[in-house]
């Protein structure tokens, strides 16, 4: 089996404080309103508890990315080494497929640069011997980097995640749970 990073979504762990986001955004000085990592909220449809339960979500890093099939200038390319889908901004012709084609939405359109831009998983910090960004960003630990083949007990497709097969996405998830009552002493 191929090594294949991903990121594990721990949404027991999640409290929805953004700084994954914002630690992606810093890492790379995005435009205003170019964002490669949201928080998504669930919707109570699926998760019916006043708690929230978020997803932190950027590029998936499928197996199959759509994103290298329709890109006519080989600015998207799946490494073999670690299944990361890099993304050179600098070679795209801003063509849009890749925007109009990811059915994640992972490609967002930078209308300011004029060009798609995507999250590459911090390659270079990867490269470097570091973590992604958004994975040193996260304060409780709910987002982490990890080797899929090592991933045991976790999820493909949760509640509110969509289902593309075809595309294989990498990240997995540790669902929300049902809140649990606490009670004080004086309560009991």
């Amino acid at each position: 089996m191929k090594k294949q990073l991903a990121f594990m979504v721990n949404s027991k762990k999640c409290v929805g404080c953004y700084s994954c986001a914002m630690a992606c955004k810093n890492q790379y000085h995005q435009e205003v309103g170019v964002t490669w990592r949201t928080l998504t909220p669930l919707s109570k449809k699926d998760y019916p508890f006043e708690d929230r339960a978020y997803y932190s979500l950027a590029c998936n890093h499928c197996e199959s990315p759509v994103c290298v099939e329709v890109c006519p200038v080989n600015a998207h390319v799946k490494r073999d080494k670690d299944g990361i889908v890099v993304q050179s901004a600098d070679k795209c012709i801003y063509c849009k497929q890749c925007i109009e084609e990811c059915s994640y939405g992972a490609s967002k359109d930078n209308k300011v640069l004029g060009r798609a831009e995507k999250c590459s998983m911090c390659v270079e910090r990867i490269d470097a011997g570091l973590t992604p960004a958004c994975v040193m960003g996260c304060p409780t630990k709910a987002l982490t980097l990890v080797e899929l083949s090592d991933v045991k007990d976790a999820v493909q497709y949760p509640a509110g995640f969509a289902k593309h097969e075809e595309l294989n996405p990498s990240t997995r998830f540790v669902e929300a749970s049902v809140p649990e009552l606490v009670l004080a002493k004086k309560d009991s």
